[in-house]
């Protein structure tokens, strides 16, 4: 089997709510674009992926994985996944971990269509179902996250976790609130968004100890990696960081070495793909470390990483990232909770997601190719 054509379809995306996630995405709204990916072979098996975000255009990265991408992948075996990915990655200097990703997890639909297995089952099942935890939103104030909280506790959902306003003592009244909103037994995460300096990060995190969150995500920036040393050694709740440390798989070592986290952190679009958070996973699991998959910022992403969910043993969750206007768009089915709280596999060959193809024509504005 040979590759015949790689081309990335933009379509529109309109009405995304007012949404912010931390000081990274700033608010956003209105419009964007996502991409999708189409790799043709001459079997005629056809592998697909989403590119971009409801607060990152796929335009921004489209151009760099028709330019740099595109010409490695053409006339080649689809199913040569391990020697592709490490051709796409020595171009990350010209492109991103995120066109990469694209690249690679249409490849990944390839593979599985000709075997006629569901991704999760080509990679090694490990399960079919998975809780899932409600990832906020920055809302007003803690009256609003303490109603949500309530809210996805009482539809059955496993957990819910806070992106706060990012203002130390406004963001401990935000987590005093929830915990007092669903009790003392329900989890509550706390994902500060790279928002603190030592001293902040050192006050929240003993505040959310006291408070019994189960984790404490990314207080400090990445780049200050020492201080999370210090961080860990000061505090018992579990430290989660790694989700945007740069240079994909290769940025986990320092970490481990330096035992700057007690969780990895990851998902196919930051970490350049399945092959790239798969192989992350595994060398978690050597260290006896969960790997947490973080949201993939767009449908089609996301049931990529349920696939690698499904397929190891090492991740607690599935995070579903609100509110879903603003996330979920392109599938004419798309990942949903069922009334335990979990979500499940998709079991049809490949992705095995149902792509609203009436939709991205209506919607289309460009073909890269």
């Amino acid at each position: 089997m040979k590759i015949t054509d790689l081309t990335l379809t933009l379509f529109a995306w309109e009405d995304i709510p007012p949404t912010q996630y931390g000081q990274h995405t700033g608010k956003f709204a209105g419009q964007s674009q996502l991409g999708l990916v189409t790799v043709s072979t001459d079997e005629g098996i056809q592998g697909h992926a989403f590119l971009g975000s409801s607060s990152r255009g796929a335009h921004m990265d489209g151009e760099s994985l028709v330019h740099y991408l595109k010409p490695i992948v053409m006339g080649q075996d689809p199913l040569d996944r391990e020697r592709l990915y490490g051709a796409m990655y020595r171009r990350t200097r010209m492109t991103t971990l995120r066109a990469i990703g694209a690249v690679d997890i249409a490849l990944w639909d390839i593979a599985g269509k000709a075997a006629g297995l569901p991704l999760y089952k080509l990679m090694g099942g490990a399960r079919r179902s998975i809780p899932a935890y409600a990832s906020s939103a920055v809302l007003p104030g803690p009256e609003a996250y303490a109603e949500e909280a309530a809210r996805h506790k009482a539809e059955g959902w496993a957990a819910y976790k806070i992106h706060p306003p990012m203002d130390p003592d406004t963001d401990i009244k935000v987590c005093e609130a929830v915990r007092a909103a669903v009790g003392d037994d329900y989890r509550v995460m706390l994902d500060a968004t790279w928002s603190y300096d030592y001293p902040a990060a050192l006050k929240v995190g003993r505040a959310v100890e006291r408070l019994g969150f189960y984790w404490y995500e990314d207080p400090l920036d990445e780049e200050d990696m020492l201080n999370y040393v210090k961080l860990r050694q000061q505090l018992s709740i579990p430290i989660m960081a790694t989700e945007y440390s740069p240079g994909g798989l290769y940025s986990y070592a320092q970490w481990l070495v330096l035992q700057a986290t007690d969780y990895l952190r990851g998902d196919v679009a930051v970490k350049g793909g399945i092959t790239g958070i798969l192989k992350a996973a595994h060398l978690a699991e050597a260290f006896k470390m969960n790997f947490e998959i973080h949201h993939g910022g767009n449908s089609l992403n996301n049931v990529a990483n349920l696939h690698v969910t499904m397929a190891i043993r090492n991740c607690e969750f599935f995070e579903v990232l609100l509110p879903a206007a603003a996330q979920k768009y392109g599938l004419a089915e798309d990942i949903e909770i069922d009334r335990n709280g979990l979500v499940h596999a998709f079991d049809e060959p490949g992705l095995g997601a149902n792509i609203d193809f009436d939709l991205i024509e209506r919607k289309k504005v460009a073909v890269l190719s």
